[in-house]
């Protein structure tokens, strides 16, 4: 992840949020209102703020508004829901500082993209006011992996394999079951409620049905969501800002939809 480019026009600073640490990252120039707060992925095992940097740091300085992105509790020593805990900490936070929840976007890639759908979840069930959107990158949706990409993407992803699953997995669930709405939402979780959604997936993924299946939830729950699949391109490919073509092009529309959004 270090050798990904991160672009110029931001400044970050260590922060706290939620008695969790994390990285401010805001525009050098002008700032709009708003705050993103995102969730680094790494199948809940790895990763931090700083490997997510290349997403973070494009999607303010698309939008020139400031994110927080928190370095939530990884497992083995902290399996489920610590993540979850964490990421509904810091959203608590957020709202008892002041911050409007109308003018909050989660968003996270991988990992992190299952940490936003699921942490809004929670939020709601708390009775906690929504966030104004969400945005998820390739996100981990379903940890069944019962999606028939798991066998018909399985010799073209380049990242994982149902193997490689098995192994974070057992990790982070730590014998849980994940026939639970917050570990498989695509295919358990009750949307009612649900704000904005937009799932960015791509079509060489084993995880491409975790988002189709999801968008699919969404609809029928009446949620105001968009499914956005980009052809021939792997896991979180967003990443490669500045070297693949489709990586900008899906940014500058994560970044319209969060400023859509956000009031």
């Amino acid at each position: 992840m270090a050798t990904f480019r991160v672009p110029e026009g931001v400044r970050t600073a260590p922060t706290n949020l939620g008695n969790r640490p994390g990285v401010l990252v805001e525009p050098e120039g002008a700032f709009n209102p708003g705050t993103i707060l995102y969730f680094h992925g790494g199948s809940y095992v790895l990763g931090s703020p700083h490997t997510a940097m290349p997403l973070t740091a494009n999607l303010v300085r698309r939008t020139s508004i400031r994110s927080i992105s928190l370095d939530y509790r990884l497992a083995p020593e902290h399996p489920f829901p610590a993540a979850l805990d964490d990421a509904l900490a810091a959203y608590r936070a957020l709202l008892d500082n002041g911050v409007e929840a109308a003018s909050i976007a989660f968003a996270g890639d991988s990992a992190g993209g299952g940490i936003a759908v699921s942490a809004c979840l929670m939020a709601r069930d708390a009775g906690l006011p929504m966030p104004a959107s969400v945005v998820a990158f390739s996100p981990g949706l379903d940890k069944t992996h019962s999606g028939a990409s798991m066998n018909s993407k399985a010799r073209i992803d380049p990242y994982f394999t149902r193997e490689s699953f098995n192994y974070t997995d057992a990790m982070y669930l730590a014998g849980q079951d994940p026939d639970h709405e917050l570990l498989s939402p695509a295919r358990f979780a009750d949307l009612t409620g649900f704000p904005p959604l937009l799932l960015q997936v791509g079509t060489n993924e084993v995880l491409l049905d975790d988002s189709t299946q999801m968008a699919d939830r969404a609809r029928e729950a009446g949620v105001d969501v968009v499914l956005d699949v980009t052809a021939d391109v792997p896991h979180v490919f967003q990443a490669f800002a500045g070297i693949l073509d489709e990586a900008d092009h899906a940014l500058d529309r994560a970044a319209l939809f969060i400023k859509q959004h956000l009031k």
